[in-house]
């Protein structure tokens, strides 16, 4: 028998909404692949959130990126960005320089070092994707980066227009 939300949280009643369950079940789901990458991230001494980063530096090339355009690319957004480039450049992954003709802005790179780390975590992370999402067919994958496609433009939506509200 497949486990259900309600099982593996051990509710006793239903979920009011079909709506609630499957919100419930997204943000599960979402927790337990974030441990599972995690595991493959973390023995190299970074976060999640860190890599993140770092994946956005790579594609960013030799030019860098200002820190806020890293802050609006992160896949979970932070409002310490500064900090957490603080700790990528502690740790020699990541080098910063003000903009010569705008002070305020400050563009960010990634080191040698942190390319060397990127690329030996490309092929555990790749695994790591594959394994975890690994009992659904490709036709089912692209069906469910549709779904949540659509969810997340939809919610930002609805985000932005009850924020213009208040």
């Amino acid at each position: 028998m497949s486990p259900t939300i309600v099982r593996e949280l051990k509710q006793k009643k239903p979920f009011p909404s079909k709506a609630e369950e499957a919100a419930v079940t997204l943000l599960r789901t979402a927790d337990v692949i974030r441990r599972f990458i995690g595991a493959v991230i973390e023995p190299h001494g970074i976060t999640s959130q860190q890599y993140n980063v770092l994946r956005i530096l790579r594609g960013s090339g030799e030019r860098g990126l200002p820190t806020l355009e890293i802050a609006e690319r992160m896949i979970e957004s932070t409002p310490g960005i500064t900090r957490l480039i603080d700790r990528l450049e502690t740790k020699k992954l990541v080098s910063r320089e003000r903009c010569l003709t705008d002070r305020r802005q400050v563009f960010c790179r990634i080191t040698a070092t942190g390319l060397t780390l990127l690329n030996a975590l490309d092929a555990p992370m790749l695994e790591a994707a594959d394994n975890a999402l690994g009992v659904l067919k490709k036709t089912e994958l692209a069906s469910l980066i549709d779904l949540l496609d659509r969810t997340r433009a939809h919610s930002n939506q609805q985000f932005i227009e009850r924020r213009s509200t208040q």
